[in-house]
């Protein structure tokens, strides 16, 4: 209940500094009519606090059953009402809506399924003491939002609104399968390895092995996409946005190493390292935009902006490493060891898909043959080489097998 009580107090001072600041950021993008969706949408703070203790809760038992029941039926009910009002010609405001109902239902679901309810009570001593790790973790957060949209405002901001549009729509194929993977893998891992804080060796090995699935599945899927950009782009969203399809390409590799990312920022936090953990973000951020300053005055390209998140994610991927050799005894080339065998069957994939286009097919049959392929291509060498993880899914497949029948 004090966390609660704190959070939501953070969430209002937030809510106050976006609601005075939205004129500024409307002239910025130079959208008069971008005032009212935008002070309505960051409404969304105040549901999202509430949700962000049912979410711990929930976490620390593990208990995902009731995050999927609240996911699906905020996505489902915000979903149809986002859509309805689009077709209505309600424009912005259903995106605006949508969303907020969308963090708003999976509240109202949480509220039954959840036995907690907030206390008028703030213990300030227990504060103090959540506050001393939380506060790193919650600046962390802040960098790091403000930072995954720093190119989009750049190129907003200096380029047109197509130039925009492309950037953020070849951003969005990658994001979303890599929110979708590496949420739900983080969620379970933080609260594990917590409960493991003090065993170093089995802190290390629950490390490994999700560094070593998540890449698995990760690295194939970010380079299959990569090489079906192209045509799945032409099929869906047609020809006019087939520009699109440079950025779609980068953020996959970019986008790719970030289970990697996030397991080693993960370990840290469960052993209790949040200053480390701030100290990484600080140093990630400044060498970002110190590459983003200097794509934008010496090479003045929307590409070479997005092309920084590649150099990013090679100088990240090292410095996210350092701190778990010490903690956990899991060095930098262990790791590098542990996620190779993926990336290189993955790219070797990635070759095979793309010889596919070679062969001048109708759009939609070279879209199914590429995906065949790779399915084919990296399963052939996995079975060939008698990958771990590969094995490690054939023995999960199995158990669930036994189990059901």
């Amino acid at each position: 209940s004090s966390v609660f009580w704190v959070t939501m107090g953070i969430a209002a001072t937030a809510y106050g500094a976006l609601y005075a600041s939205a004129p500024l950021i409307s002239r910025l993008y130079k959208m008069p009519a971008l005032v009212g969706p935008f002070r309505v949408l960051c409404l969304v703070l105040f549901p999202g606090a509430l949700n962000s203790i049912q979410l711990a809760k929930i976490s620390r038992k593990l208990d995902f059953k009731k995050v999927f029941r609240s996911n699906i039926a905020a996505i489902l009910i915000s979903g149809a009402v986002g859509v309805v009002m689009a077709v209505m010609g309600a424009g912005l405001w259903a995106l605006v809506v949508q969303y907020l109902l969308n963090v708003v239902i999976a509240c109202i679901v949480m509220w039954t399924t959840v036995k907690w309810r907030p206390r008028a009570v703030c213990n300030l001593k227990r504060i103090k003491v959540l506050f001393s790790y939380g506060w790193k973790l919650l600046v962390s957060g802040l960098l790091d939002s403000l930072y995954q949209d720093i190119r989009s405002l750049v190129i907003g901001v200096k380029y047109d609104s197509g130039t925009l549009g492309y950037y953020n729509r070849g951003k969005q194929f990658p994001q979303f399968i890599i929110n979708s993977v590496n949420n739900a893998v983080q969620t379970v891992l933080l609260p594990a390895m917590s409960a493991q804080q003090d065993d170093r060796d089995r802190v290390k090995k629950m490390m490994r092995n999700s560094i070593t699935l998540s890449s698995y599945i990760i690295f194939p899927m970010m380079a299959g996409l990569a090489a079906v950009a192209e045509p799945l782009v032409r099929l869906l969203l047609t020809e006019k946005w087939v520009p699109c399809v440079p950025y779609m390409q980068i953020y996959c590799f970019t986008l790719a190493f970030y289970p990697v990312h996030s397991c080693n920022l993960q370990a840290i936090n469960a052993m209790g390292r949040s200053d480390i953990f701030l100290k990484l973000e600080i140093f990630k951020k400044a060498q970002g935009i110190i590459l983003l300053v200097v794509a934008v005055f010496f090479f003045d390209s929307p590409i070479a902006i997005a092309m920084t998140g590649i150099y990013s994610t090679c100088i990240n991927c090292f410095a996210n490493t350092l701190p778990n050799k010490k903690l956990i005894g899991y060095s930098y080339f262990e790791q590098v060891k542990d996620f190779m065998p993926a990336l290189l069957t993955s790219l070797v994939m990635c070759g095979g898909v793309l010889a596919v286009r070679l062969l001048n097919l109708p759009e939609l049959v070279t879209l199914a043959v590429q995906i065949l392929a790779g399915v084919a291509i990296y399963v052939a060498i996995s079975a060939a080489f008698g990958l771990a993880p590969f094995k490690m899914l054939l023995n999960l497949l199995r158990k669930i097998r036994n189990k059901n029948t």
